[in-house]
């Protein structure tokens, strides 16, 4: 159990301190994310970005990720074809809600970036940082959009995650790292005392604490 998403970050970076050599670059998947990659590279001493991605809910459980998508010239889509056949979304309906979710990320871009410069990746260590996993299809999104950027290690950090999100990301990023792959999960938040859901102005009020890449 964690206090909230500062002290998960803190006890994450004390497990990641070996990568600060690396000079890796931070990936936050916003918005529960960005306070527990904030302490990360604040320990690492490396800079934070913002993965503009998002969850691609299930429009009658949109806590139940049905995939995940990263905006960019050609976004990139991953789907959870195993909860999208056995609750029978019709493909039409996913397409509208990834579309849906697309025009949030624009949003989100525009308020939270700006015109902040984005770090190249290519041929860096990426850490990619979210407060917890159920499914993985939004670490999975962002861990592709890393590829396309060459990134040259990928790596999935997180508190908590269900052992088959583990094993899934395992197969995609370089190195998975996770403080608890309880047995019983129902939920990243189950996990933590206070998981309230972070606002646009906790984002920006984090953001402001580091500088803008160059």
């Amino acid at each position: 159990m964690f206090e909230d998403r500062i002290d998960a970050g803190c006890q994450l970076a004390k497990a990641l301190a070996d990568l600060a050599a690396d000079n890796p670059i931070i990936y936050a998947l916003p918005r529960g994310g960005l306070p527990v990659a904030a302490e990360v590279a604040r320990a690492l001493h490396a800079p934070l970005e913002l993965m503009m991605v998002r969850k691609i809910g299930v429009p009658s459980q949109p806590e139940v990720a049905m995939g995940g998508i990263v905006d960019g010239d050609t976004p990139i889509i991953v789907l959870n074809e195993d909860i999208i056949e056995s609750l029978n979304v019709p493909m039409s309906v996913v397409h509208a809600r990834a579309n849906l979710e697309l025009k949030e990320i624009k949003r989100r871009r525009a308020l939270y970036l700006g015109n902040r410069p984005e770090l190249n990746v290519a041929g860096r260590t990426a850490i990619i940082v979210d407060d917890g996993i159920a499914t993985g299809a939004t670490a999975k999104a962002a861990i592709r959009a890393l590829k396309q950027r060459r990134a040259k290690r990928i790596i999935v950090a997180v508190p908590v995650a269900t052992r088959t999100a583990i094993q899934d990301l395992e197969r995609e990023a370089d190195e998975v790292r996770c403080l608890d792959v309880p047995d019983w999960f129902r939920g990243v938040g189950a996990f933590y005392q206070d998981f309230h859901q972070l606002k646009d102005h906790d984002v920006l009020v984090i953001l402001e604490q580091f500088p803008k890449a160059a």
